[in-house]
């Protein structure tokens, strides 16, 4: 069993700075690739930032210059620094842990970012 929980999620001015985290709990390895997907209200969820195990990254386009992820793999979790926050970046941030050879793929319950002045 794998517990995703994320923190950080919260109410910010435009311009203005997050920190989301995400710890890993259960049976899972630092093998994992682990990232961030959003879902925003009325669209599907997409995509934020993924590092492998390695350090090997991918952004969306839409987060490239000011999202950055991280991840500690002793402690088998990931953090997403968002900086310069725009109102369309409001959503629901979800942890991933995924091992794509295993076929196993792990959901948190997802933070709020909400972006507003």
């Amino acid at each position: 069993q794998v517990q995703l929980v994320e923190s950080g999620g919260g109410l910010v001015q435009p311009g203005g700075s997050l920190r989301l985290s995400c710890a890993a709990f259960g049976s899972i390895s630092n093998f994992y690739t682990m990232g961030w997907y959003r879902q925003a209200p009325g669209s599907q969820r997409e995509l934020v930032a993924t590092m492998t195990n390695t350090g090997a990254t991918n952004y969306a386009n839409s987060v490239k210059g000011r999202y950055t992820i991280s991840r500690d793999n002793a402690k088998i979790a990931v953090f997403l620094q968002m900086n310069s926050l725009k109102p369309e970046d409001t959503a629901v941030y979800y942890c991933n842990a995924q091992r794509a050879l295993l076929n196993l793929d792990y959901w948190g319950k997802g933070t709020l970012v909400t972006v507003s002045s």
